[in-house]
């Protein structure tokens, strides 16, 4: 027998003693991981909901005006036309997860919550005033339209109808809800935005004569009264007063020539105001105005025509852009940081009055 037999045999036969068997062991990486993950979804889950002293602002939806203004027995255009569009910001309230986001996104702002809504000032009556704002931009946009066109419009203010006083500021106590605002220190309040014409004038710490008209005891007699006011440092624009009250406008006299539906579908707020305006010229003149051209555009309309600035520009202008506009209408206010948005992506067009987007289009609505 050879000796490579015998040594199998051995083996075989259990003689010689075998290697001990080494047990096979767990990793125990995984379970960290999982305890670790588990860990951080419980974390991020109990500090979802905790929101910071901010809000973002994101590009928001973009929207065709002619979905929104109907010139009622107005044929339609062409299908063949161009769009007229109007821009949005998205606001909510920021938690840190989203606040950290933002500061790394150059599509995202953040805002003081102060700016936005000033603390005593609830969500509703924030609601309240933006959609105030927004009907009172209609309202001016029919005006300066067919104004535009050549109509004798009337349109008469009564008013500015208070909705709240903002918490730490000198009208509290003092202006009440409801009560109707139709002066300041003399000066004629016909509409809300008369407001922001006159008070910008005043220097914080000023006393104003506020003149009201309030109801009596809940009936429909009121009483004009004249309440001392001390301006104060407005929450969101550094170093211009405020008085510290939300408005939307008294009831006012309007007598159009022309049916126009405007169905603003619970959007909020007055930078929608241009747009319409160019809208409703669209649909009552005999050829679209766009030219083919798909346009977009922000910025509030006063009864005279001016153009004024809006808030989020950066991100209506990235708005602007993700829809295919090739124009962008911009308040002069606000061109430069457009400018910066819009790169190469889209034309940005600096606009003082409703004049300036019309003369941009070729439009001579004096021919």
């Amino acid at each position: 027998m050879s000796s490579g037999t015998a040594i199998i045999d051995e083996a075989e036969g259990g003689s010689q003693p075998s290697a001990p068997k080494r047990s096979r062991r767990v990793p125990k990486w995984p379970l960290a991981l999982a305890v670790v993950l588990l860990a951080i979804g419980i974390a991020i889950a109990a500090a979802w909901p905790i929101n910071v002293p901010y809000y973002t602002l994101s590009p928001g939806p973009v929207y065709d005006t002619s979905d929104f203004i109907d010139v009622v027995d107005d044929d339609p255009l062409d299908d063949g036309s161009g769009e007229l569009f109007f821009l949005t910001v998205a606001l909510q309230e920021a938690n840190v997860f989203q606040w950290i986001a933002a500061q790394v996104s150059p599509r995202v702002d953040l805002a003081p919550r102060q700016n936005i809504r000033p603390e005593g000032v609830s969500r509703d009556d924030l609601r309240r005033e933006n959609l105030a704002r927004m009907d009172q931009s209609k309202t001016d946009a029919q005006f300066v339209a067919l104004t535009e066109l050549g109509y004798e419009p009337t349109y008469i203010g009564t008013g500015a109808l208070v909705i709240d006083t903002v918490e730490g500021t000198g009208s509290v106590g003092i202006v009440l809800p409801d009560d109707v605002i139709i002066a300041v220190d003399g000066e004629e309040v016909a509409f809300r935005d008369d407001l922001q014409l006159i008070v910008p004038e005043k220097a914080i710490g000023d006393t104003v004569i506020v003149t009201v008209e309030r109801s009596v005891d809940g009936t429909d007699d009121f009483e004009v009264l004249d309440l001392e006011v001390v301006l104060v440092e407005h929450v969101d624009i550094a170093e211009a007063p405020m008085i510290g009250i939300m408005v939307a406008n008294n009831e006012p006299i309007i007598e159009f020539p022309v049916e126009i539906v405007t169905d603003s579908q619970n959007i909020g707020g007055p930078s929608a105001g241009m747009m319409f305006t160019l809208e409703i010229i669209n649909q009552l003149t005999e050829d679209d105005i766009t030219d083919g051209i798909r346009i977009a555009g922000t910025g509030t309309i006063r009864r005279d025509g001016t153009v004024g600035p809006i808030g989020g520009v950066k991100q209506k202008v990235y708005g602007a852009i993700d829809a295919g506009a090739t124009v962008v209408f911009i308040p002069a206010d606000n061109y430069d940081d457009a400018l910066l948005a819009a790169g190469d992506d889209i034309i940005v067009v600096r606009v003082v009055t409703i004049d300036d987007p019309l003369e941009y289009l070729g439009v001579d609505l004096a021919a």
